[in-house]
């Protein structure tokens, strides 16, 4: 069986699959709405209903997944809207957390009036056809690894150019494709224009099944430090009174036991030390608070001289953290988690000494990118190794802070130069 035949069977299997779950998919989002992972809003346009009509003229797509893939479009959305007055740039995302921080963002970039946000469509049919016959893209973008076969011919049959940003493929994802390599073949055959991770990436993509590759670069290298309000700032340095801080960002379940026992150990050298605390889902900020007997900002309580953790579980506020330029342990990387590891760059732009669990297969170009600005990290002991030092010592710690910031410099080009790529697929 030739390989286009295969790919149009698969892709046919996938079509029908993907319509007879549509009621029990339509049931999951509302069991995901009372889990707090849908809102209202998200629930008719997860199935392709639009909450705005489209604007006249030019309209660029750009889909990400969640927070991380949605902050490293913003330079992105910008350099769009740079372009042209009169284009208007469609950004959906998949998670409430995502839509969440890019309305967040939104009001201080000029030209935000012409940005329209909406969730993404679950891959069936007709909620995706939907989708498209509404906003009619010109061009449209996908971010990282959100290959979806429904979407992607959708955009194909409409002669819809598409490109994928970031391309992301690890050897896990490439082998568990193994046995519908010929679907990934037709849909990465597809775009357009592909951008890809790293070299390591892009021979992955192309083994898939990718035919152009015109760039390798990671998307999140052209990211600025993330926002903050000064005067938001100022209260919370108020609040922490001198106290010294690390922060525990964008942690993931498996990890808190890990991070809680270093934040004893911490204090039995340093007693006033304070953890914050802050989980890459802030749903679970209750549940942690409650094991660990800590006070959540999401509540609006605040820590008192006895309280060495600090569960910070809000939306938007991972850049006023960062910006009190503390030590920064980066989650989803320690021993007892799922693993993969967040982007380092994000406390090095902010002068933040980073540490990091093994586990960072996700990002592990911006890792060997900090080359001597990141310590690893794995058990308590090595926490309050790598800590005590800097909590005991601000000048020791701005020093690390600023050889971290020395390797994270934004890449002021890229996201002009992907911008660009992405108009030069639309009409002339």
């Amino acid at each position: 069986m030739s390989s286009l035949l295969c790919g149009a069977m698969l892709g046919a299997g996938w079509h029908g699959l993907s319509t007879l779950l549509a009621p029990a998919l339509r049931l999951n989002l509302r069991r995901r709405l009372a889990r707090g992972r849908e809102s209202l809003a998200s629930l008719p346009q997860r199935r392709g209903l639009a909450s705005r009509s489209r604007p006249p003229g030019l309209l660029v797509w750009l889909h990400a997944a969640s927070v991380g893939e949605t902050v490293a479009l913003l330079p992105v959305v910008e350099q769009l809207l740079d372009a042209s007055p009169a284009l208007h740039v469609l950004v959906t995302t998949g998670t409430v957390t995502g839509n969440a921080i890019l309305h967040d963002r939104l009001p201080a970039m000029a030209g935000q009036e012409r940005v329209i946000a909406q969730f993404a469509p679950l891959d069936v049919p007709r909620w995706g056809a939907r989708f498209l016959d509404h906003w009619r893209p010109d061009v449209g973008a996908l971010v990282e690894s959100e290959l979806w076969p429904n979407l992607i011919a959708a955009c194909h049959a409409r002669h819809m150019p598409l490109a994928l940003l970031n391309g992301r493929m690890s050897d896990r994802s490439l082998a568990s494709w193994r046995r519908a390599a010929c679907l990934l073949a037709r849909m990465l055959s597809t775009f357009a224009w592909v951008m890809a991770r790293s070299a390591e990436d892009a021979a992955r993509l192309q083994h898939g099944g990718a035919t152009r590759i015109d760039l390798i670069a990671d998307l999140k290298d052209a990211a600025p430090p993330l926002p903050h309000d000064p005067a938001a700032l100022a209260e919370l340095r108020s609040l922490l009174a001198g106290r010294p801080v690390w922060v525990a960002a964008s942690t993931h379940e498996g990890e808190d036991a890990t991070i809680i026992a270093a934040s004893t150990l911490v204090r039995q050298v340093v007693p006033d030390a304070l953890t914050i605390l802050i989980p890459r889902h802030p749903e679970r900020g209750a549940d942690i608070a409650a094991r660990a007997s800590a006070p959540r900002r999401a509540l609006g309580q605040t820590p008192a001289a006895q309280d060495g953790l600090w569960i910070c579980d809000t939306l938007g506020e991972m850049g006023l953290l960062l910006a009190l330029g503390a030590p920064v342990l980066m989650g989803n990387s320690l021993p007892g988690c799922a693993g993969g590891g967040h982007n380092p760059l994000e406390p090095a732009r902010a002068a933040c000494p980073v540490a990091s669990g093994p586990r960072i297969g996700n990002f592990r170009q911006a890792y060997a990118r900090m080359e001597d600005g990141v310590r690893f990290v794995e058990t308590p002991p090595d926490i309050a190794q790598w800590l005590i030092p800097l909590l005991q010592s601000p000048e020791a710690c701005h020093r690390a802070g600023a050889r971290a910031r020395r390797h994270a410099l934004p890449d002021s080009t890229l996201a002009r130069n992907i911008a660009q790529a992405l108009l030069a697929l639309g009409p002339r």
